[in-house]
């Protein structure tokens, strides 16, 4: 199947679909799982099929005590089951003893679990669709310490499900822990190109003006990507670290080295999986901008911006930042929504093509791979 011609007929036809589509959205994703109903209904009335939603409606209600339990408030026999989660949903909240609670990831992959045990195996297959890789970050093991993720994706699998869609997997290898699990590890490189161009149509991929930056070694590969369908040549940072000490669980960095041709007059684009506190994207945005940057762009997948959004207001203000750019697939703020510098990357139709072509068992490689759409962008703008 070729994700530039897909038509509604190939995504709603009864003869290659495996069974009735329905959406589980845990508490904390409706919003994304909203989105890719939207889709989904719009391809279905174009070929005359009314559906007022796929979405199946859920709960997952605490008793006093603090326990919870999962509840599907619809049959859901023979059908092929998809549940959205977002384990980086913060905003929240539930009562504990009087005090107000803020949902971890732990909590909100102990809701996906309870779903999937309220589908009680009655669904025909199910499908998590989990952007954020609950405990991706833990991808291994140094010393005695824990694996979260990939005993969380084994957890899953002996629960009965079949199919994991994530995006940009801070180490794809833990697809390993479960090997005849089907994992799709997405990226979502056209959605962020095609926002870009949108918010910023003058700007040139030419590699005499334009250059992408690793922030450093782990995110190479993303940006080599981005540097190689766009073009252009590629740098890197890599972080020099004092490993005589632990802050906040981890070996603090010292300086951020640069590996590369000048930036001088140049505009830089540094993609990134995660925008946690923001200090390292910060620093090496600084350094850039020393080295005479003229503009740069920063992308992360997860915009979470745990520390806030002011130190980049006046990383903007001082003309450090031009842009963040940040996906929809986990919560954003409100504050972080409503700057002029941030950029909001859509991909529920991404997510909602995969739910199609797997509810019809269509091959999903070139919806991961969409070269020929970056191409057509690049060529068309």
């Amino acid at each position: 199947m070729s994700n530039n011609n897909v038509t509604p007929s190939e995504f709603f036809n009864p003869d290659t679909q495996v069974a009735h589509l329905g959406l589980i959205a845990c508490p904390g994703a409706e919003e994304l799982a909203n989105l890719i109903d939207g889709h989904l209904r719009t391809w279905a009335r174009e070929v005359g099929i009314e559906k007022d939603t796929f979405i199946i409606e859920c709960a997952c209600p605490r008793f006093q005590s603090g326990d919870a339990k999962g509840l599907v408030k619809e049959s859901v026999r023979g059908d092929d089951i998809f549940f959205v989660v977002d384990p980086g949903n913060y905003s929240l909240t539930y009562n504990l003893f009087g005090q107000e609670n803020h949902m971890s990831p732990d909590d909100h992959f102990a809701n996906l679990k309870r779903l999937i045990q309220a589908v009680a195996g009655r669904a025909h297959r199910m499908t998590v669709i989990m952007p954020s890789l609950y405990g991706g970050r833990q991808h291994r093991r140094v010393a005695r310490e824990s694996l979260d993720c990939a005993v969380a994706l084994q957890e899953l699998q002996s629960m009965g499900v079949q199919n994991i869609i994530t995006f940009d997997a801070h180490d794809p290898r833990l697809m390993n822990a479960v090997p005849l699990m089907s994992f799709d590890n997405v990226m979502p490189t056209y959605q962020v190109l095609k926002t870009l161009l949108r918010h910023m149509p003058e700007l040139s991929f030419d590699k005499d003006s334009f250059i992408v930056i690793s922030p450093d070694e782990g995110a190479i590969n993303r940006n080599m990507y981005f540097s190689s369908v766009l073009g252009c040549n590629l740098g890197m940072f890599y972080k020099r670290r004092d490993y005589t000490r632990v802050v906040n669980g981890r070996n603090p960095i010292v300086a951020h080295e640069y590996l590369g041709e000048s930036v001088e007059g140049k505009t830089v684009f540094i993609a990134d999986d995660i925008i946690a506190s923001g200090e390292s994207m910060l620093e090496v945005a600084g350094e850039l901008k020393k080295r005479g940057a003229k503009h740069i762009i920063a992308n992360a997948t997860f915009p979470l911006f745990t520390s806030g959004v002011d130190k980049f207001d006046e990383a903007v203000s001082a003309g450090i930042l031009t842009a963040v750019l940040g996906t929809n697939l986990t919560y954003r703020k409100q504050e972080l929504l409503s700057r002029p510098w941030y950029f909001d990357v859509d991909c529920s139709k991404y997510c909602a093509y995969f739910v199609a072509a797997i509810n019809h068992e269509m091959s999903v490689s070139s919806i991961c791979d969409p070269i020929k759409k970056i191409e057509a962008l690049l060529k068309n703008r």
